[in-house]
């Protein structure tokens, strides 16, 4: 059985170009609930350890300055099925590749700065969850 929660960040590109409030509307619409958020600035280090899994690949450095170059909005969602569910309103991970009317075809503009991030699984999402959000701020 699938989770009712998942995680999501908008990435500083997409928080830059202005479209959080559209990203978050579409949200909405898929039927997501917001059950906490925050506007937050990462740390090189902060992004290190949350993209550690990526550390031997030859973008990871890359992928660290992007994700430190400016705000981000970080959120944990709930719906039925919602890793599955968010997964498929995102679209692919290349904006080029994505389904039409999904937010990364709408939103993003290449692999690295494609607007959102998603978990993958229903545990990724509960370590991700965890990462940014203590249980008391969930509450």
């Amino acid at each position: 059985m699938s989770g009712n929660k998942t995680f999501t960040m908008i990435k500083p590109a997409a928080v830059k170009q202005g479209y959080t409030g559209a990203i978050l509307a579409k949200f909405n619409e898929a039927g997501f609930r917001i059950a906490a958020m925050k506007f937050i600035h990462l740390r090189k280090e902060e992004a290190k350890a949350f993209y550690a899994v990526h550390k031997e690949r030859p973008f990871f450095e890359d992928l660290v300055i992007f994700m430190s170059s400016g705000p981000i909005v970080v959120a944990i969602l709930e719906k039925e099925n919602a890793v599955e569910n968010f997964r498929k309103t995102i679209g692919a991970t290349n904006p080029k590749d994505a389904e039409e009317g999904t937010i990364r075809k709408l939103f993003g503009d290449s692999l690295q700065s494609n607007a959102v991030h998603g978990s993958d699984s229903d545990e990724n999402a509960e370590i991700e969850c965890d990462f940014f959000f203590s249980t008391r701020e969930r509450f």
